[in-house]
């Protein structure tokens, strides 16, 4: 069975991008244009692993995922950002909510590809 992905990035061209490498890579995925959807579909639906920008209208990355680890859903669930950010103290502060790693944009197919496949084992 295919794994699922939740792809969150208001930006739909950094989503199609994700969607697209990882689709071909035989993942199923879940689109959310903020962190607010993507508390609504993370909570709704079984995913195996999220991808989240932090820079977002209604709710940031940060917040969504402070807001998803309060959840029985969240458990065992990685969530890796994916941000033009790379300031430590954000990064620590990711860390410190529940956050499984950090990317910086602009990242390349076969390092989102690695890093999906290493927190999702498959």
């Amino acid at each position: 069975m295919a794994k699922t992905v939740l792809v969150v990035d208001d930006s739909p061209s950094v989503r199609k991008m994700v969607q697209m490498t990882l689709a071909a890579a035989g993942y199923d995925i879940i689109e959310a244009v903020d962190g607010q959807d993507a508390f609504e579909k993370a909570t709704s639906s079984h995913v195996d692993a999220i991808l989240t920008d932090q820079n977002m209208p209604r709710l940031d990355g940060l917040s969504f995922i402070r807001k998803f680890r309060e959840t029985p859903q969240s458990v065992g669930i990685p969530v890796v950002f994916l941000s033009t950010e790379s300031d430590a103290s954000l990064k620590a502060q990711a860390k410190e909510a529940g956050a499984t790693g950090w990317m910086v944009k602009p990242f390349d197919q076969n390092q989102i590809l690695a890093v999906v496949k290493k927190i999702v084992g498959a």
